[in-house]
């Protein structure tokens, strides 16, 4: 076995250690097959959700960016879609969504179990410190993978067919020609535009995570194994909830992301973190208090579906590994 991947000591055999020796468990335990596991996990469920539900991603992201197209029923946005740019346009920019969230959640899913195994001593887990290793593993996902996200909102939304007349079109050959084309014209920070709401949004997944931890423990109390239903029902719950809560801030992380609309009167493209104020102002103004959460329909059909089937792939998948493996999971839950 690589020494780079041990196996790590349980939490009870990490705190009987000396301090030394406590930190050299500590680093095990950030370096642990568990880790590895849940990662991959967490990675491939997000992948295999997100494909299936993902032209609910797309009628989603139109009715953010695009303010002039009327709200209508998710359904409607995407025979509006299909007509108006073939019947594929709903899975335009899948790859590039695909290999941002595989990063994205393999970084998250990654650092909340090691943190979670390395901090959480003796004291039972509580909805608390969920919060706290959520919030800390959401910063550290949002500092690492923001340009990747930045480059899939570009390709995702090429060649859309937008209402309205203050968006620049952009031409992308790939992946690698947006990165190339971005850092050309817009300068290396650009890659990281919408990085404020996105850091303010990590409480998002950190609520997710809080709800969806806390009704696990709450289950388990009283039966050994989680059935996939519950699983499917305590994550589409915990996700929903995050949603709605952090929604209005996901509207101008999208908007920033795209980062080629133009500020009127003078008609100046925007994409400068200072504007998150100014974007929120502004969508209030043209669309009244409710423009806040224009395209929420959408997201929460499409965000609830999604963690729901993530998580349900997530946990029977890292259960299978580690019974597979002959090993138990040492990360309290």
């Amino acid at each position: 076995m690589p020494p780079s991947w041990s196996l790590g000591a349980t939490m009870e055999e990490t705190m009987a250690l000396e301090p030394e020796s406590r930190l050299s468990a500590v680093s095990q335990a950030m370096f642990s097959y568990e880790s590895l596991v849940h990662a991959l996990s967490g990675a491939v469920g997000s992948v295999t959700a997100m494909t299936v539900f993902f032209p609910l991603d797309t009628a989603r992201l139109r009715l953010q960016v695009d303010e002039n197209r009327k709200s209508k029923s998710t359904p409607a946005v995407l025979m509006e879609i299909m007509k108006e740019e073939g019947i594929l346009a709903p899975y335009r920019g899948w790859f590039s969504v695909i290999s941002s969230l595989c990063c994205s959640n393999f970084v998250y899913f990654y650092t909340f179990n090691s943190l979670k195994v390395a901090w959480m001593k003796r004291e039972p887990p509580s909805t608390g410190k969920d919060l706290i290793l959520g919030f800390v593993a959401g910063v550290v996902n949002v500092l690492l993978t923001t340009p990747l996200w930045v480059v899939n909102t570009r390709l995702k939304l090429q060649g859309a067919k937008f209402r309205n007349d203050d968006i620049v079109a952009t031409n992308y050959k790939g992946i690698m020609d947006a990165f190339h084309q971005i850092v050309r014209d817009e300068g290396f920070a650009a890659l990281w535009n919408g990085t404020v709401p996105s850091l303010l949004l990590v409480f998002n997944p950190a609520i997710q995570f809080m709800f969806y931890e806390g009704l696990k423990r709450q289950l388990l109390a009283g039966q050994a194994e989680l059935s996939s239903m519950q699983v499917f029902i305590i994550s589409a719950i915990a996700k929903a909830i995050a949603t709605t809560s952090t929604y209005p801030l996901q509207t101008v992380q999208s908007v920033l992301r795209f980062g080629h609309h133009r500020l009127n009167p003078a008609r100046r493209r925007f994409g400068s973190l200072r504007n998150i104020l100014y974007l929120l102002h502004q969508r209030i103004r043209r669309l009244g208090l409710l423009g806040l959460y224009k395209g929420l329909e959408a997201k929460l059909l499409q965000t609830v579906l999604t963690a729901a089937l993530m998580f349900m792939v997530y946990e029977k998948l890292s259960v299978a590994t580690f019974t597979l493996m002959g090993l138990r999971t040492r990360t309290a839950r």
